[in-house]
């Protein structure tokens, strides 16, 4: 269980504040918005109503205790950059702030921000990767072009296993689980054979895994 400041309450900063909690988290949520705050209130335990580009708002909030403090004002920039300045100036160990702009994501981590997020970039990322191929059902980025996909099991692998079929020698990805029917098999020995209608979760460069979503 971590201790979670969300700070920002449009709709990014709601979603995340109550999956943080459904999730076992102590999550306390702040807004300059008093409405917003008191419409949420009746799900946290913890909530303030404050303005946090201003100082002594930061300064009440004990932010030194919170193991993560996310900043979800991201489409009031400068609301965002004072905000995740001043967590910072008070001890914040990890500040997440969200943006919607690049030289903003570069601007937000020179100050000290541990991580940035782009939510609208990453879901149209998702979208276009998921529409590219009729096989490719999902796709979470890794790093550089190294990404998940969740890819339909080319015919050809129905009925041979993982080591008959040499997946990663051939084809240079890496089968990390699969899916059949609403069952996740996680753990995939090198005997696992491949069923019709299986969908498969492959880590890989792109260019590879749409050449073998295309064997689909």
């Amino acid at each position: 269980m971590k201790s979670v400041l969300v700070i920002g309450l449009g709709r990014f900063g709601q979603h995340l504040a109550l999956k943080m909690q459904e999730l076992g988290n102590d999550v306390m949520i702040v807004d300059k918005d008093a409405e917003l705050v008191e419409l949420m209130a009746n799900q946290f335990t913890e909530c303030s109503i404050g303005d946090c580009t201003k100082e002594p708002v930061v300064a009440s909030l004990g932010v030194e205790n919170f193991d993560l403090c996310f900043v979800t004002t991201g489409d009031d920039f400068q609301s965002s950059l004072v905000t995740t300045a001043l967590l910072k100036r008070y001890g914040a160990k990890k500040v997440i702030s969200k943006t919607t702009q690049d030289i903003q994501e570069m601007l937000l981590k020179q100050i000290g921000a541990y991580e940035v997020v782009y939510p609208e970039r990453e879901i149209a990322e998702r979208v276009a990767m998921r529409y590219n191929s009729d096989n490719i059902f999902d796709f979470i980025p890794v790093t550089g072009d190294v990404a998940i996909y969740e890819i339909k099991a080319p015919a050809s692998w129905v009925g041979n296993t993982i080591v008959g079929i040499d997946v990663r020698r051939r084809h240079g990805v890496n089968v990390i689980a699969a899916k059949r029917g609403e069952r996740v098999i996680a753990t995939l020995g090198p005997d696992f054979v491949f069923e019709n209608g299986d969908h498969i979760m492959v880590m890989g460069a792109s260019s590879d895994v749409f050449k073998l979503a295309g064997k689909s």
